[in-house]
């Protein structure tokens, strides 16, 4: 369940040395997107729903042209050039997303393409916490000496799995969930530190309630067929599991590593929606100060969240400064990460 906790008492220490995010330039408030429900579907909605039960003002979206790979590749061209490096310097590139270009070949070989790297690339995937999953195994093949300095990128396009024209009210409950998302990407560079770096990772599964939610079309069960290809899911259901089992982990964090809300700068969690974001603040205990909320104005965007969170504080960050990745998944999994900056 969580083997090294980050190599406790190795020599390698990894940390983050770059950070960049990519956002959509096309904007859709949940004003327009309720209206193109109700047009589409011709069903009757109450007024400004989607706003009132997610606390999502507004989104972003691809357009025609734009993929997974192309918010990766803008998010993993800023960080390279922040870090001061080209292409390829990296001997490792992770591509680490809920959401790829095709099923094969791996969405990392078209990033890779782009950049012009020459690195061992791969994809990785879990939901909403692949971005996170990503980093720890990246940081685990540099301390394992497999890799010398690797980019995670990401790409989360969940717009194109939206049922924007339910058949009915069954149809809209079922795919309620897919209203909530944004698109964005997001790109770390992980290398060896002198000091800080990841010092904690956690992990906790619940893989019994798979089935809560997904995109379940494009593997061996639904090859073929559109009516798979869209989000659906019991938000409900998925928010009492999160309840029920998320906090142990975050509690066993605290105890294994004695530090306290207070120690961290800054608390990234993901964010499905507003009320949501509340009762985890409520059940935790997480100071609201320390959170980098998002949501509101850029809704879930899946494991680009925490990647998009990162980038807004980052170049505000100073040497010895925390911050504590909280990430939740559909699966479901539940992830910290304590990271601090060298």
């Amino acid at each position: 369940m969580h083997i090294d906790h980050a190599a406790r008492g190795r020599t390698v220490r990894v940390g983050i040395t770059a950070v960049a995010s990519s956002l959509p330039g096309f904007t859709v408030t949940s004003r327009q997107l309720q209206e193109h429900i109700t047009t589409a579907s011709g069903l009757s909605l109450p007024a400004r729903i989607l706003e009132r039960a997610t606390g999502i003002v507004s989104r972003r979206a691809v357009v025609e042209g734009e993929y997974a790979s192309t918010l990766a590749v803008r998010a993993a061209r800023t960080a390279l050039d922040r870090a001061g490096l080209a292409a390829y310097d990296v001997d490792l590139l992770v591509f680490a997303s809920a959401t790829r270009d095709m099923a094969e070949p791996a969405t990392a070989h078209v990033v890779q393409a782009e950049l012009g790297s020459r690195a061992h690339a791969l994809d990785v995937t879990n939901a909403c916490n692949s971005f996170v999953n990503g980093i720890d195994m990246a940081r685990s093949m540099i301390v394992a000496g497999r890799a010398r300095r690797a980019l995670v990128v990401t790409g989360e396009t969940p717009s194109r799995a939206v049922r924007y024209a339910p058949s009915g009210p069954d149809q809209l409950k079922d795919g309620f969930a897919g209203y909530t998302f944004g698109d964005a990407g997001a790109a770390v560079v992980l290398e060896a530190v002198e000091r800080g770096g990841i010092l904690d990772v956690d992990t906790e599964t619940h893989s019994e309630h798979w089935a809560v939610g997904g995109i379940f079309g494009g593997g061996s069960r639904h090859p073929r067929g559109d009516e798979h290809t869209y989000f659906r899911g019991d938000g409900t259901e998925l928010r009492e599991v999160f309840e029920k089992v998320g906090t142990s982990v975050l509690d066993r964090m605290r105890e294994r590593t004695d530090l306290d809300w207070g120690d961290f700068r800054h608390i990234l969690v993901h964010q499905v929606t507003v009320p949501y974001l509340e009762r985890f603040v409520e059940l935790t205990g997480i100071p609201r100060d320390r959170l980098v909320v998002t949501v509101p104005e850029l809704g879930n965007m899946a494991s680009a969240t925490l990647g998009v969170q990162l980038d807004r504080v980052h170049e505000g960050l100073r040497s010895g400064d925390r911050v504590l990745f909280v990430g939740l998944g559909g699966g479901v999994s539940i992830m910290t990460m304590v990271w601090e900056k060298a």
